[in-house]
Formats: structure tokens, C-alpha cells, sequence
């Protein structure tokens, strides 16, 4: 990695509060992430915006939960919220798997290398 984009460690924008003195995840050409030790997905605006909205829902329902446990809310009732938000859960976690594979795996296999995929059915165990 050259030293132009080479992040001094603990100033990451994306692991740490101390600004970055240059751009995150502008990996040298033959290298991955920006130096700083971790992994970084930079994402479309559109990419975003799908996931924190999704995020955003699953939160709500979440407090909604805890609210209706607070207010001793008869349990069946309580565990049809619950299981709406498990359903939200896995809708979020297959938008990022969409994104993943469209992205990072398709671009690593596409560069002929494996690691992404492997990397994925490994995770992909965990999930299912």
C-alpha cells in the first residue's frame, strides 16, 4: 500500500472519533481497506439509505417491544410484535447479502480471486 493512502492507526473516520487525514477505504491498487486494521464497505447512497430505513423499523419495533413488556402487555400479543420484528431482522439481513453479493463478491470473483466467496458461504453457515 503506498503512504498516500495509508490512514494513521486509531484515525479511521469509520472506527474512530479522530478525523482520517486522508480518505478511508481508497485502497492502493492491489490492496484492500484503508489501513487502519478493519474492513470498511463503502456504500451507494441507495445501498444506505435501504438499510438504515430498515434498521430505522427494526429499532421502533424493537422499543415498541420493550414498551408493551413495560406495560404488561398479555404475552401472545407480545410475541406477534416479536415475531414481526424477526421478520424484519431477516429482511434486512437478506438486503445485505443481496449487496454483498452484488458487490464485494461479484467484484472479487469477477478480479478472479475466491476469498469473498468463501468468506461468505463461511457466514452463510452462521445465518442458516
Amino acid at each position: 500500500m503506498s503512504d498516500v493512502n495509508k490512514i494513521p492507526e486509531g484515525s479511521c473516520p469509520h472506527c474512530s472519533p479522530a478525523p482520517a487525514e486522508t480518505p478511508c477505504c481508497a485502497p492502493a491498487e492491489g490492496s484492500t481497506g484503508c489501513g487502519c486494521g478493519c474492513r470498511h464497505k463503502q456504500r451507494t447512497e441507495e445501498e444506505y439509505k435501504h438499510l438504515i430505513t430498515r434498521l430505522n423499523r427494526i429499532e421502533g419495533q424493537i422499543r415498541g417491544i420493550r414498551s408493551m413488556v413495560e406495560k404488561d402487555v398479555y404475552c401472545t400479543d407480545i410475541l406477534v410484535q416479536a415475531a414481526a420484528a424477526r421478520s424484519a431482522l431477516n429482511g434486512f439481513t437478506r438486503e445485505l447479502i443481496d449487496q454483498h453479493l452484488s458487490t464485494c463478491v461479484a467484484e472479487d470473483l469477477k478480479n478472479g480471486g475466491e476469498e469473498k466467496l468463501q468468506e461468505f458461504l463461511w457466514i452463510l453457515n452462521k445465518l442458516v
